[in-house]
């Protein structure tokens, strides 16, 4: 933090870290104040990233160890952090709430994603739709999501089951797919549409969209997917930035509560 602030010195910034006790709940009650969001009918993206410490001793640094990194295909040594991102329909893009992984508390990253949900939910916010890779596509997020009454636009593995109208079980990757999407039915969910996103290679990448009203689903086309895919992207960029513009890996303290300070005054 003290190379962006530049007239704050390294001492300075740690003692502000290490006497603060900042929460995701600060982070909220900050941006609200500014009064530039629209807690109404806006879109709440989900995903994580692993802060990279790779010179770092896992002994020395609370919630330091070994995840699993997509970018790299193989775990490295950094702390998980996982992000609500709310796009207003205002088109001021946030983050409104995190968590820090923490193995000592013996929750998933599902479950941290599910807790987050609720108490933006709880705090006022009334979300129209939410987004997320792969990762947090399970059946029980996107029955909590559904039961929540939001739409939803996620990625999902090349072998989850669905199926057609009147049709067995089947792979997704199996399926004839057009450009407007496909009604079908998710096993454990219900009716969605399935997009395939194509690449120049000829892969494919497959995502699911739902929404409440039947016949909104079923007009919804490339148009709409592209809508939300587009925001979703916001997410990605957002760890991207926060990790190169804001120097959120360089962080020096070791305390949980200090790291939590260092994250939340980042975000904010």
């Amino acid at each position: 933090m003290a190379e962006i602030l530049k007239t704050v010195s390294h001492d300075s910034i740690n003692r502000f870290l290490n006497r603060e006790r900042y929460e995701p709940k600060d982070l909220f009650d900050f941006i609200v104040e500014q009064g530039l969001l629209e807690l109404s009918g806006g879109i709440l993206s989900g995903d994580d990233t692993v802060i990279e410490k790779p010179y770092s001793d896992p002994d020395a640094i609370e919630l330091l160890g070994y995840y699993w990194s997509s970018k790299h295909g193989k775990p490295v040594l950094g702390i998980p952090l996982i992000t609500l991102y709310y796009s207003s329909p205002n088109g001021v893009r946030v983050p409104i709430t995190y968590r820090i992984y923490d193995k000592r508390e013996g929750k998933t990253k599902n479950q941290y994603l599910q807790e987050m949900i609720q108490e933006v939910v709880q705090w006022g916010v009334q979300p129209k739709t939410f987004t997320s890779d792969a990762w947090y596509a399970s059946k029980s997020n996107l029955n909590l999501v559904k039961d929540g009454q939001l739409g939803f636009l996620v990625g999902v593995a090349k072998n989850r089951l669905v199926r057609l109208a009147e049709g067995q079980y089947q792979r997704v990757e199996t399926l004839s797919i057009p450009e407007q999407g496909l009604l079908v039915h998710l096993k454990g969910i219900g009716t969605v549409k399935v997009f395939c996103q194509r690449f120049k290679n000829e892969s494919c990448r497959y995502y699911l969209l739902y929404d409440s009203d039947p016949d909104v689903l079923a007009a919804a086309g490339k148009a709409e997917f592209e809508h939300l895919h587009s925001i979703h992207w916001g997410i990605e960029c957002f760890h991207r930035a926060s990790k190169q513009l804001c120097a959120l890996q360089r962080f020096r303290v070791r305390l949980t509560e200090s790291i939590h300070t260092q994250y939340c005054s980042v975000k904010a």
